[in-house]
């Protein structure tokens, strides 16, 4: 299967999906057939926090035309934040939409976790996954939520995270896991992978892996749409 990915939200991001996906292809004994979009962090930002979710699947829409006309059989947003717009994309794309969000509810209750730690978006956090969460019983960070999205944001602008970036995260982690009875702490924002490129001291999940999975195994026929 021709996998089409809306990229560029963050370029970071785009990157770790481009390199895991080849790597658990190959693992699996395929050929990654894949083509990647660049959208606009900025126009998915602003969209974002306006909760404006028809102007950004329509911007969405476009780019899965362009992956449709370059041969792709399904499409995939590369961002967990990026999904606040799913079931509006889904009803205007010409190509199936592979959502990263509901192999994540699945996965968790096969591996027993009841309550999890969320750190991503400001709405990705507010809203524990879009509501999309039925197995699973998540958690926020305590505090100034808009505050700890802007500090996940800057990480996703930039591509890179500072060691005092990392320490905030590692710490609004611990404390979801120390005082609000999260098992593990779910990488719900896929630039995260830069804050966490090292052990942080309690269990983490990172959620572009699930979705990776599930591209993989479509990539190599292991599943079906």
């Amino acid at each position: 299967m021709h996998l089409g990915l809306i990229g560029g939200i963050g370029v970071a991001a785009s990157l770790v999906y481009y390199q895991r996906l080849a790597s658990r292809v190959a693992d699996l004994g395929g050929t990654l057939e894949m083509t990647l979009v660049h959208a606009d962090i900025r126009e998915l930002i602003t969209n974002n926090l306006a909760w404006k979710p028809r102007a950004q699947a329509e911007s969405y829409a476009r780019h899965i035309e362009r992956l449709r006309a370059a041969g792709c059989d399904c499409a995939a947003i590369t961002s967990i934040g990026g999904h606040f717009c799913f079931p509006e994309t889904e009803a205007l794309s010409c190509l199936p939409l592979v959502s990263a969000i509901a192999p994540l509810d699945a996965h968790f209750a096969r591996q027993g976790l009841k309550r999890v730690g969320l750190l991503g978006t400001a709405n990705v956090m507010r809203t524990r996954l879009f509501g999309q969460m039925v197995q699973t019983g998540a958690v926020a960070p305590q505090g100034d939520l808009d505050a700890i999205g802007k500090l996940y944001q800057d990480i996703a602008v930039s591509g890179a995270c500072t060691e005092a970036q990392r320490a905030e995260v590692f710490e609004l982690g611990r404390k979801m896991v120390q005082d609000q009875g999260a098992e593990a702490v779910i990488l719900a924002g896929t630039d995260l992978n830069l804050a966490f490129d090292r052990d942080a001291g309690y269990p983490v999940v990172d959620a572009l892996d699930i979705h990776v999975d599930l591209l993989a195994r479509l990539a190599t026929g292991r599943a079906t749409l």
